[in-house]
């Protein structure tokens, strides 16, 4: 099962063995008579408040602990009654309780009296004392004790909700004292304090975790949700309001987390508006609504209000689970959508549930309260065993973003892409596994910054999920109504702020990027010591030195710390880039912490890279002899190679900088792995550069036979001019030689330009050679020299008389004369 449901309460389990230990007769069975012992209500601080038929048919009511574990009698009736909603105050010092007057074996003549049906009270229980009565009415009412924070002490002071089937809501203000023996008493002033809170209403949710209520007011063609909070010291604030597109003018009151009447509820479930409100700590609300259609086998849902929730769970028992990533609502492949076994939910087979706490479910009729979390391994299976990309995909966000920074998840994800580099048509594993595993890393240290850093590689998805249709509109901002608020608020406020003045595009791209890049790599050598580039070189210094500090397993991949200016160059661009970004949308959050983040996500990107790396050496079980030319390639090494080539090309399209040395290792295990025709079409066309590092190491440990001659010849023909200069010194062979001098004229030639020799005799060399056009050509090479144009400064032995000795001893070779 994707949902993983652990019980933390269970009436079979940790209620009736109590139960029997102290003596009361309650119905054991529950499957078989649900009305003996059933769940009313579950309370803010984890307390579940239950009822139970006693051996006299008198009307219990008890109270568990989640956090100690223990039950405790809180009240009795000498009746047998239907309890209909019940609340103890934060204290234990008083409760409410709403029933029925009548009980079902009562005579027909009992219930014609005039006499309302339903009965509210209000009963002191510390210790059990007056009772007073709130409403006697013949419409339902539910009850609700409000809860200060958790660290307040003890207060004189109780407020109720009270929430009526004639679709009001109204608070009472309870006053007591305390008095002898730890007596707490109400104050007897009368009627007691009240304040309407709502009405109008056709629907309305408790948030007992935040103290807020929502409720809707219809209102012609579309309803109005709003939200009260209710504060610890103070009264209650109408703080949101919004339009929603849902006509509701003639459903049933439909109460969501006001208790359970396990009659009434089923009744009204059909009847009425099936909708809830989510929210998240950090500023995350959305509105999930069950619409209804004219289609059969048809099933219409909306969300509302897509804020930083991460993901809702849409389940309808026996045909499909939606767990949809509406932080990111803009993709539906970043949703799962499974129906049939994949969707199965064992522990919740029936409709009759609630969520009164945060990641909780109540299987109202069961008895059973649940932890509800994703499951790990069934989300790596689904993964692993899915055939279409869109639940690949779906899988592999939840994944890095549900389980964040989890090691082994991570390295089985990185099994998974390096065996699945050529099954995913849609998109590039390696590209969303960086970009995803770069966005859960970051986002959570600063507010807004999931705005602003990229979260996928895809722009669009032109793929279909079968079964689902999913329209996405755009609806009017809510409106909130508060000053100096703190906490979720604040934070939803930010959060409406920022799209309500975000610009079309606000998420960072790389298009500037790769053209500023391109760009700059054309430079030539002598424009690249501007201030604008050292700068952007200093960039890159800081990234290299921000990253982590490589364990001894790192030495498992031997990558070099080595010079790499397109690389380098790379880094510091996508600094600038990055800070600028953040810079115009981050004012508040001060340009050291942005230079901060910045560096660690650059920093971060490298090590992801490095990571990959890593688990893929470690499976094909290489070690540090891959750098090495004596011997061909293992199978391994080729499949590492491919799987290097595949992050060559991730990095490529997202124009990602790459770790220092991974070229050189690439070009190394090319050499090792591929046939020369291939490795040089792989340079050629850019999959493999040309490092000093592999070259140079290639040129000085490989021998001279003709099979390496000809991919040593192949090599320096292919080298840039300025590499080239720093490395054919490595190969002591007449072809080298010859090229040497080759190059070395043609650039002295090519410098010389219009300007005329002033000697046409130089100083004869200590050899004298009687070849007047060779005589000539090194007397011209001599005098342009000594005009001070020399090429190959930093190669001393490269001159005039070099290439005389070379062209003599290519010319002996010619004809087969052997040279002195």
């Amino acid at each position: 099962m994707l949902l993983r449901l652990v019980p933390e309460f269970e009436l079979r389990r940790d209620v009736v063995p109590w139960l029997a230990a102290q003596g009361w007769a309650a119905a054991l069975d529950t499957s078989e008579n649900s009305s003996a012992l059933y769940v009313v209500n579950v309370e803010r601080n984890g307390k579940i408040i239950y009822t139970w038929k006693g051996s006299q048919r008198n009307t219990h009511i008890g109270l568990y602990d989640l956090q100690t574990k223990q039950n405790e009698h809180l009240y009795t009736f000498e009746k047998d009654l239907h309890i209909i909603s019940c609340s103890v105050n934060n204290e234990r010092t008083l409760l409410a309780v709403s029933f029925h007057q009548y009980t079902e074996d009562e005579t027909a003549s009992q219930l014609l009296q005039s006499v309302s049906k339903y009965l509210t009270l209000l009963i002191e229980i510390h210790p059990i004392n007056n009772v007073r009565v709130l409403k006697a009415v013949d419409s339902c009412v539910r009850v609700q004790f409000l809860y200060p924070v958790e660290d307040r002490n003890a207060s004189t002071e109780s407020r109720l909700l009270l929430v009526s089937e004639d679709k009001y809501i109204e608070q009472f203000d309870i006053r007591v004292v305390a008095e002898e023996e730890h007596k707490v008493v109400i104050q007897k002033s009368g009627q007691l304090p009240r304040a309407k809170v709502a009405d109008d209403l056709v629907w309305a949710q408790w948030d007992m975790m935040e103290q807020r209520l929502f409720y809707i007011v219809p209102k012609e063609s579309k309803s109005t949700l709003r939200c009260v909070q209710f504060y610890p010291d103070e009264n209650f604030n109408s703080i949101l309001e919004s339009h929603l597109d849902i006509s509701v003018n003639d459903t049933q009151l439909k109460l969501v987390n006001f208790g359970y009447d396990y009659c009434q509820d089923q009744d009204v479930a059909s009847k009425s508006l099936n909708l809830q409100v989510f929210t998240s700590k950090a500023g995350g609300l959305c509105v999930c609504c069950s619409l209804a259609c004219d289609t059969p086998d048809e099933i219409m849902y909306s969300i509302y209000f897509l804020h930083k929730d991460y993901y809702v769970a849409a389940y309808l028992p026996g045909q499909f689970l939606h767990l949809l990533n509406i932080q990111h609502p803009d993709l539906l492949c970043h949703s799962l959508f499974l129906t049939g076994e994949d969707a199965r939910i064992d522990t919740l087979q029936n409709c009759s549930i609630q969520s009164p706490l945060v990641s909780t479910v109540l299987d109202c009729e069961a008895g059973s309260l649940y932890t509800v979390s994703i499951s790990d391994s069934t989300l790596l299976q689904l993964l692993q065993k899915s055939k279409r990309d869109s639940e690949r995909l779906a899988a592999l966000h939840c994944a890095l973003l549900y389980f964040q920074h989890t090691e082994d998840l991570e390295m089985q994800i990185i099994r998974w892409i390096s065996e699945n580099l050529s099954t995913c048509h849609s998109f590039d594993p390696i590209q969303e596994f960086i970009v995803a595993s770069l966005y859960c890393r970051m986002c959570p240290e600063t507010q807004n910054l999931d705005k602003l850093l990229p979260y996928t590689s895809l722009l669009d998805w032109i793929g279909v999920v079968p079964g689902v249709i999913c329209a996405t509109d755009i609806i009017p901002l809510p409106v909130l109504e508060f000053q100096n608020s703190k906490g979720f608020w604040e934070k939803l406020n930010s959060n409406l702020e920022s799209v309500k003045y975000a610009e079309p595009q606000l998420h960072y791209h790389n298009n500037v990027l790769r053209r500023e890049w391109r760009n700059l790599s054309e430079e030539r050598e002598e424009r690249r010591t501007t201030a604008y580039l050292r700068n952007i070189f200093e960039n890159a210094k800081k990234v290299l030195s921000h990253l982590d500090t490589w364990d001894s397993e790192a030495r498992l991949v031997p990558l070099f710390e080595e010079e790499d200016y397109q690389q380098q160059l790379l880094m510091g661009l996508m600094v600038a880039q990055l800070k600028d970004h953040l810079m115009r949308h981050l004012q508040y959050v001060g340009k050291k912490k942005i230079d901060q983040i910045v560096l660690d996500y650059v920093a971060n990107l490298l090590n992801l890279i490095h990571r990959i790396m890593k688990e893929v050496w470690r499976r094909y079980q290489l070690h540090s002899c891959v750098f090495c030319f004596d011997e061909r390639g293992s199978a391994g090494e080729f499949a590492v190679f491919h799987i290097m080539s595949r992050i060559l090309e991730a990095a490529n399209g997202m124009c990602m900088p790459l770790p220092p040395g991974f070229h050189t290792l690439h070009l190394g295990l090319g050499v090792r792995c591929l046939p020369l025709h291939t490795l040089l079409h792989y340079i050629d066309i850019g999959v493999l550069q040309l490092t000093e590092t592999c070259v140079r190491k290639l040129l000085k440990d490989l021998d001279d036979n003709e099979q390496n001659e000809k991919l040593k010849l192949s090599i320096v023909m292919r080298l840039p001019e300025a590499l080239g200069q720093k490395v054919r010194q490595f190969w002591n062979h007449p072809i080298n030689a010859n090229l040497i001098a080759q190059k070395y004229v043609k650039l002295l030639l090519e410098n010389l330009g219009s300007r005329q020799c002033s000697r046409s005799i130089p100083e004869r060399f200590s050899v004298p050679v009687e070849f007047l056009p060779l005589n000539y050509l090194t007397s011209m090479l001599t005098e342009i020299e000594n005009q001070g144009v020399h090429p190959y400064e930093k190669q001393d032995h490269v001159n005039a008389r070099f290439v005389e000795e070379v062209a003599l001893k290519h010319t002996m070779t010619l004809l087969g004369l052997k040279y002195l």
